[in-house]
């Protein structure tokens, strides 16, 4: 966990719940790895932080920055908050069909709530009588009745992947975006109706509100007269009226993720997943004001009003020196880049050698492609193979590899050809 200080746009530290890759890929002993999910208490003193890979939900006292407990949960939790009156944690579990309610006083699963299959995320309404469950598989925005911990209601939405979703602080409207097929859906949060559908862009992600109208609830919650959407494919914000109108696009760098805003709504910060950065945006202008070094690979974001109570400790923090990753465009040969074709690759420290996470789409679908370095971007010469890869149903891949890569890029190009032994013109993607 990244800690920072928005009054001076300082990186505090890190709180450390395991060790970095490629050291550890799987699961040991009590070590937490692949982060993700972040929900405040209602008092701003208990940090509940969500890890996928060890299926861990990791409460931290913010006063002090040390762990207060854990909770292990089933496959692959992703998103979870606090409940209005602060005493559970639901956790929506992805690699199952229910919601866990976590009892924080005890520390223990006292509840799983059916749910459609994959429980991508779960919020609360403001007036805490309903929660709403967007999910990963399922094409279904689930309303669960808080009091009787089931669903009362599955509205139909445009699809089945949603990693995120925020429910404005009037509590009238849901938005809940569409990371496949780079769509939002706004949902009345009344009556459950769908209000529309917004093409937003590819790799759609996080939404969240803010503007004129005030601050952020520790619920999850949002104030403001605007929804902000990062849109990873286009390195850019979208702005949105409550009417789904685009009112701006922000660029803000490499592969937003995150978006949370400030207490009055009047800055908002976003996560580089692939920047490894934390931005700051007026929301008065839409502009990008500063950019923060940050952890690696950061995905959710929470800005905590009176943190630790409205005394939080510096204490607990380890001293940590981000490193600015490398970022490779990759494009149809001959062809400049476009939103939503291709793709890149980001490389970044870990222990002694390099991640490089992979991801490109609209290649041939389930077919062999191998990523080669070479000394011409048209060409395969004296071409060095990093990893070879088979792309899904839908002609796209993520993959990740380590190696040592930054020390072999100077003078070199990243090149993907299709199969393992093709001549040396048989190019695909290359950089622009």
């Amino acid at each position: 966990m990244s800690v920072h200080d928005p009054s001076t746009n300082r990186l505090l530290g890190v709180i450390r719940l395991g060790k970095g890759r490629p050291e550890f890929l799987s699961p040991l002993y009590d070590m937490e790895s692949n982060v993700h999910g972040l929900g405040v208490s209602p008092d701003g003193k208990t940090l509940g932080v969500i890890a996928t890979l060890t299926n861990a939900v990791i409460f931290i006292d913010l006063a002090t920055n040390t762990v207060k407990g854990k909770v292990y949960v089933d496959r692959n939790p992703h998103e979870g908050f606090f409940t209005p009156d602060g005493r559970q944690f639901w956790v929506a579990v992805r690699g199952k069909d229910y919601v866990t309610v976590i009892d924080v006083e005890k520390m223990q699963v006292v509840k799983n709530i059916a749910t459609e299959h994959e429980p991508s995320m779960v919020v609360f309404r403001p007036d805490g009588k309903v929660a709403f469950v967007d999910h990963s598989e399922t094409a279904t925005l689930d309303v669960i009745d808080v009091k009787k911990r089931e669903v009362i209601a599955r509205v139909p939405v445009v699809s089945k992947f949603s990693p995120n979703l925020v429910v404005t602080e009037d509590g009238q409207q849901v938005w809940m975006t569409h990371k496949d097929v780079g769509k939002v859906t706004v949902v009345n949060a009344q009556t459950y109706a769908v209000e529309g559908v917004i093409d937003t862009g590819p790799g759609t992600n996080h939404v969240n509100m803010a503007g004129t109208g005030g601050g952020t609830r520790f619920s999850g919650a949002s104030a403001g007269d605007f929804a902000y959407v990062t849109v990873g494919g286009e390195n850019a914000v979208k702005v949105y009226s409550r009417q789904r109108q685009l009112l701006a696009t922000i660029p803000v760098g490499a592969n937003p993720h995150g978006v949370w805003p400030n207490g009055d709504g009047s800055k908002l910060y976003v996560g580089l997943e692939n920047g490894d950065a934390l931005v700051s945006i007026d929301t008065k202008t839409n502009t990008k004001l500063t950019e923060t070094g940050s952890g690696q690979a950061p995905q959710a974001l929470l800005y905590v009003v009176k943190a630790g109570g409205g005394s939080p400790g510096a204490s607990g923090l380890e001293a940590f020196t981000p490193v600015t990753p490398v970022n490779i465009r990759l494009v149809p040969v001959g062809t400049q880049p476009v939103p939503g074709v291709g793709g890149g690759a980001t490389i970044r420290p870990t222990e002694d050698l390099d991640e490089m996470v992979l991801a490109l789409k609209q290649l041939a679908a389930n077919t062999t492609y191998t990523l080669y370095l070479s000394d011409s971007k048209t060409a395969l010469v004296a071409p060095e193979p990093v990893i070879s890869f088979k792309t899904d149903d839908g002609g796209a891949v993520e993959v990740n590899a380590y190696y040592q890569i930054r020390l072999r890029l100077a003078g070199r190009f990243a090149v993907v050809v299709l199969g393992d032994k093709n001549p040396a013109g048989a190019v695909t993607l290359t950089q622009p």
